[in-house]
């Protein structure tokens, strides 16, 4: 190899860690806004922990809906003694023969923890009918005893939010194009995903079946509207902390959600029906 052979390999190395530290700080820059509330984040931890409260966030949307990123934002500077992240695959065999609801609860939090489900038992209410992974009596099953397994659940003292990641058709599909075009994303890409377009409307009936039979006053759902994902997790952080009433909040954040960005599970339902009487079939 040549001097100039080796110098030219030398400087596309140079271009390419200088763009890698571009992208880094870009990043850092554009999760700025989010550091405030990160921090309150920390307190919120302290204060579960000091008052042995167990807190359950549930994380559902569509694939490429933004839920993910939004948990890596939410618990990157928390501790990691005292939260979870929660992503079980398919259950074995032998958990299929058990309760339902049993392989979730084994990784409920204790008092003190915060658990994030990043897709929960709600996969019942979507995805495994969609797609013949349960039987439509399970399924029938499910939406009879969800509403009472989630009032126990509060019943008993731990805090439960559930956040629906919303994104539109063109959005998802223009994400998906991503993970197929970047090496660094194909390994979020699933067998699921590609099929995720083409059942579009069945998702989004399965969507309205599971918000007017599981949004409850005990448990409602709270929408993120997610094409922006910037807004979305800043607003997702802020349902979060908007959930418990805990120590040392800082009075100079404004705690409030943006319109259009979080909706109540009511109001997302009223927008469907809205939707499904104009045009036949809500957009998402």
């Amino acid at each position: 190899m040549t001097d100039d052979e080796q110098q030219h390999i030398l400087q596309a190395e140079i271009d390419q860690l200088r763009e890698e530290r571009d992208k880094l700080a870009h990043r850092i820059d554009k999760d700025q806004p989010l550091r405030p509330f990160q921090i309150e984040l920390l307190k919120l931890q302290r204060h579960l922990e000091a008052h042995k409260i167990p807190m359950i966030v549930v994380f559902e949307g569509r694939d490429a809906s933004g839920k993910g990123g939004s948990i890596r934002r939410i618990t990157r500077f928390m501790n990691e003694k005292r939260y979870r992240v929660v992503a079980l695959g398919k259950p074995t065999e032998e958990q299929t023969s058990q309760w339902y609801f049993q392989r979730y609860v084994e990784r409920f939090p204790s008092g003190g923890e915060m658990v994030l489900f990043d897709r929960s038992w709600y996969n019942r209410a979507m995805v495994e009918p969609i797609f013949g992974f349960c039987s439509k009596s399970e399924y029938r099953d499910f939406l009879r005893g969800v509403v009472g397994f989630e009032k126990d659940i509060v019943r008993q003292g731990t805090v439960l939010v559930k956040l629906y990641f919303s994104v539109d058709k063109d959005t998802q599909e223009k994400r998906f194009e991503r993970r197929i075009n970047d090496p660094l994303r194909q390994w979020k890409l699933s067998e699921i995903d590609v099929q995720a377009q083409e059942y579009w409307d069945d998702f989004t009936e399965m969507k309205h079946r599971m918000l007017e039979r599981t949004s409850t006053g005990s448990a409602p759902w709270t929408i993120i509207r997610s094409n922006n994902k910037r807004k979305a997790r800043l607003n997702a952080m802020k349902v979060i902390l908007n959930a418990v009433e805990y120590d040392d909040r800082d009075t100079d954040l404004d705690f409030s959600v943006e319109d259009g960005i979080v909706i109540s599970g009511r109001a997302e339902l009223q927008r469907m029906d809205r939707e499904r009487d104009q045009l036949g079939r809500p957009s998402h």
